[in-house]
């Protein structure tokens, strides 16, 4: 039996004394049996230690799993897990089971053993001379990073001021690295509380004091709300250390003391830190209306930071002063629903972010960049947007997101997953705000297939008759109170002149509202009489939202919403132009320890953007467009479509295991003619034990649970056809034809049939490099499979060792160079199918049949793409003929 020695946060389903607590979990353990178990209550000296809390830092010495589900059997406690630091380096920058049935979502995953989703500290990785030192911008919650002109009175609230509104009456907090105490640009802090295990209350790092000045400074660079009542939580050391204990508490005091608006210049991948998430719903059902950085991981998709991802949080994005989308701010959409659904709108909405003054550490003014910068500012305008409404009852976290994302200004050729609901637009907002009644609204107000860019990703493909459904899920907004639900059924009403019977809308909602919000799924698939037609269908869903009446009036509060739909419709592509992604067997973060495909990028080590065509695959996806095919997502078992209306199954990246009704259905799929293309990366158990991650905290290791790929997995799909994918690890730089080309960490193929083709590659044996600190270069690796299956009409399959290739994620953050540009488009522009899956033309037109490729590009390329199409090796109207260079 494994032992471990941790220590655990026990959170309760109530507030309780520190007696009752302790009561608690003494009964609880000693139902354990385990009369040796040594565990002790960790002191926490705080402001908030003299009040009820719901939950205990306890620490076990050698504590088995049993006694972990003891603790979890008592009545009133409601979950355990591991107590977490957070570390963050702060830089500024100048300016197999049963198969599941087709209708069903995966359900849990089998990773049962994770009480929390990542109870391990990303500490170190192992390569060349010692273990890399992760800087774990992704284990957790971190201050995002602030990268180096006076905001507030580019954005009018001088307009606010000469009306009287300065933020008074309004009380603010700032969760960040503290506020010196005579700081000279601040008149009205009323309280500053420190968290940390540091003796200060004093800034050391600048970025607190700065957040704050722009919110509520009131000279030199002068903040939004000067009147404010500032309260101070010091929740990071100057090390930039913390730790999940700390915030919740802190949350919990800033519930006692009834604050506001709260500011979260923070933030981290971990959309299932139960305790911190649970948390955040709690205050904000408390009426505090919360503030939070989007990210500072642009310009990649899928790259969304919690808690700003949260329905009840409002989410800011960073713009510069030309009202461009910052490229260090994170895009979405959001990755809670992969990959059974599909994400939501966010941020909410963006603001300036990119070389804003605010208030230096002791005095004076700096400028600062990154959504940290921008998320303060929208913190400001809301304080400020407060003070100006004469009746308080009606502010709260819905409804002034709804002012907010009503009034703001839409930016041209940007898309809803950059720029949200578009631009702040404070003096607008508060036009809303101030003649707002309670009610309901959508996010987004309207679907609308038709409009690009700012539709993009739905407006880039129409839909039609056989097709994945496209879902929207659109967040419901509930201004009328904290809970609420939705009356009977959403009704979709199509508008029959406008063709609105040749969609079919499939619904399904949140069955209550809770805090302030919910989702509605919105599902829409062609119907079978409109498999020919092509044109637009418009109608719209009806729902209305049922609150409680608050202030004990007692009767209901409702209100209804219309949400207009437009799609286009096409025939039905033919089966050679159709992909289908395979997202069902893709795992994304943070169920466990998925590492990097890449296993060089030391800085950024863990694999959570959802391996989706419209988040790290955007490009790819993009030039498929491009060449006039069509993709869709399968989110749900192989044995769920139908083969019979695709060309080509794309897998790449998958970490899920196959069910054997999968691998009997694919094999005989592509003896029908389906096509297989599957990009795979490494997988070695030996690499897998090196490349782990010890938490300092509860001083233990932890293991990847797959590696870049989950290649035995894999391995049993392939195998009817004689085909394996190796656990040897791989990379380097090599040409193909006239193109350079980069292998990052893949595997090689250790089995492919005879008559197939097989190309071959000089590499280095990074699996020696990362085990024995030794460098060797293995000639003749294996790397591209192509093969054409024997039976009548069958498909074709290619093998690919690597897919960084085409992932976005993997290209330097922030940038992408020329030469990334270029190898990107060589992959995604000469097609799908295609021998040369990575960036460059295998098979390329054989010189004495097409003497140059720019004599016939389209059709040439076209020939290449519909190689897993089964065209013959030479078109007889182009005279264009393949040839494989080795």
């Amino acid at each position: 039996m494994k032992y471990l020695n941790l220590t655990y946060i026990v959170a309760f389903t109530g507030y309780f004394s520190a007696k009752a607590r302790s009561l608690y979990i003494s009964r609880a353990l000693q139902g354990a049996g385990d009369g040796a178990l040594e565990w002790h209550i960790v002191p926490r000296e705080n402001p908030a230690s003299d009040f009820p809390s719901d939950f205990e830092l306890l620490h076990i010495r050698q504590a088995s799993p049993r006694s972990l589900l003891t603790l979890e059997d008592h009545p009133y406690i409601k979950r355990v897990t591991p107590q977490r630091k957070v570390f963050r380096t702060l830089k500024y920058i100048p300016s197999p089971e049963p198969a599941a049935p087709c209708n069903a979502t995966r359900g849990t995953q089998k990773w049962q053993s994770w009480q929390s989703s990542r109870p391990f500290r990303r500490s170190s990785l192992s390569l060349g001379s010692g273990f890399w030192h992760a800087t774990g911008r992704h284990s957790s919650r971190r201050l995002l990073r602030a990268i180096p002109r006076h905001v507030a009175q580019i954005l009018q609230a001088d307009v606010l001021w000469q009306m009287g509104h300065t933020g008074s009456g309004v009380k603010v907090a700032v969760f960040d690295t503290g506020l010196s105490e005579k700081h000279p640009h601040f008149k009205n802090v009323k309280e500053r509380t420190n968290w940390t295990n540091e003796k200060t209350l004093d800034d050391g790092l600048g970025h607190g004091t700065f957040v704050a000045g722009v919110i509520a400074s009131m000279r030199e660079c002068q903040g939004f709300a000067p009147d404010s009542e500032l309260h101070i939580f010091r929740v990071f050391t100057n090390n930039q250390v913390s730790y999940t204990s700390w915030f919740l508490d802190a949350f919990n005091y800033a519930i006692l003391k009834k604050i506001d608006v709260l500011n979260l210049s923070i933030g981290g991948p971990d959309f299932m830190d139960h305790p911190f998430v649970d948390k955040v719903w709690e205050l904000t059902a408390n009426r505090v209306i919360m503030v939070s950085a989007i990210g500072n991981d642009g310009p990649l998709y899928g790259t969304l930071n919690n808690p700003a991802d949260q329905m009840d949080v409002i989410g800011v994005g960073g713009i510069d002063f030309e009202d461009n989308i910052a490229r260090f701010s994170s895009r979405g959409m959001t990755t809670w629903e992969l990959p059974g659904g599909y994400g939501r709108v966010k941020p909410d909405i963006v603001t300036y972010g990119s070389g804003v003054r605010g208030s230096g550490m002791k005095e004076g003014c700096r400028s600062l960049s990154g959504t940290s910068v921008a998320s303060p500012v929208v913190a400001g305008a809301v304080t400020l947007l407060a003070s100006t409404v004469l009746n308080r009852e009606l502010v709260n976290p819905a409804s002034m997101k709804q002012a907010l994302i009503a009034s703001a200004r839409r930016l041209p050729g940007v898309n809803m997953f950059e720029q949200g609901h578009g631009k702040l637009d404070l003096i607008r907002a508060y036009q809303i705000l101030n003649s707002y009644r309670p009610q309901a609204s959508l996010s987004p107000s309207y679907i609308d297939l038709t409009e690009c860019p700012y539709m993009w990703p739905y407006c880039s493909q129409p839909i039609y008759y056989g097709g994945m459904p496209t879902i929207v899920n659109v967040t419901i907004l509930n201004g009328m109170g904290v809970t609420g639900r939705v009356v009977d059924k959403p009704i979709w009403q199509p508008y029959l002149p406008q063709n609105g019977d040749n969609i079919d809308v499939a619904i399904s909602y949140s069955p209550v509202l809770w805090p302030w919000a919910g989702y509605l799924a919105v599902s829409i698939s062609v119907a079978k009489k409109a498999a020919s037609w092509e044109g637009i269908a418009q109608g719209h869903v009806m729902v209305t939202v049922a609150s409680p009446a608050e202030n004990d009036v007692g009767g209901e509060l409702t209100s209804t919403v219309k949400l207009p739909i437009k799609v286009k419709i096409v025939p039905t592509p033919p089966r050679s132009k159709r992909v289908l992604w395979d997202q069902y067997h893709n795992l994304r973060y943070p169920p466990g320890y998925f590492p990097r495909d890449n296993l060089r990028m030391k800085n950024d080590p863990l694999d959570w953007n959802g391996d989706h065509i419209h988040t790290n695959f955007r490009d790819m996806y993009q030039h498929l467009r491009s060449m006039g095919y069509f993709v869709e997502v399968l989110g749900a078992p192989i044995t769920c479509f139908d083969a019979s209306q695709y060309g080509t199954l794309l897998m790449v990246d998958s970490e899920e295991e196959y069910f054997p009704e999968e691998i009997t259905k694919l094999r005989r799929d592509i003896d029908n003619g389906l096509s297989l293309i599957i990009f795979s990366d490494w997988y070695n158990t030996s690499v897998m034990r090196k490349v782990k991650f010890y938490d300092e905290n509860t001083r233990q290791w932890w293991m990847p649970d797959t590696g870049g790929a989950n290649i035995p997995a894999l391995n049993d799909l392939i195998s009817v056809w004689g085909m394996a994918f190796s656990d040897g690890l791989y990379e380097g730089d090599f040409t193909l034809a006239d193109h350079d080309m980069y292998y990052a960490s893949g595997c090689s193929i250790a089995r492919f049939p005879e008559d197939g083709i097989v190309i071959a590659k000089n590499l280095k044996d990074q699996g020696l490099e990362v085990l024995k600190q030794e460098t060797a270069v293995v000639e003749g690796v294996p790397i591209l499979g192509l093969y054409q299956t024997p039976s009548d009409g069958g498909g074709r399959i290619a093998l690919y060792g690597d897919s960084n290739c085409i992932d976005d994620s993997h290209r330097q953050k922030g940038s992408s160079s020329p030469g990334t540009k270029r190898l990107t488009d060589w992959s995604m522009a000469r097609g799908l199918g295609t021998a040369d899956l990575c960036h460059d033309p295998i098979v390329t037109l054989h010189p004495k049949i097409c003497a140059t490729q720019r004599a016939l590009p389209d059709k040439c390329i076209q020939q290449q793409l519909e190689w897993c199409g089964r065209m013959p090796y030479r078109d007889e109207r182009t005279g264009c003929r393949f040839h494989v260079h080795v």
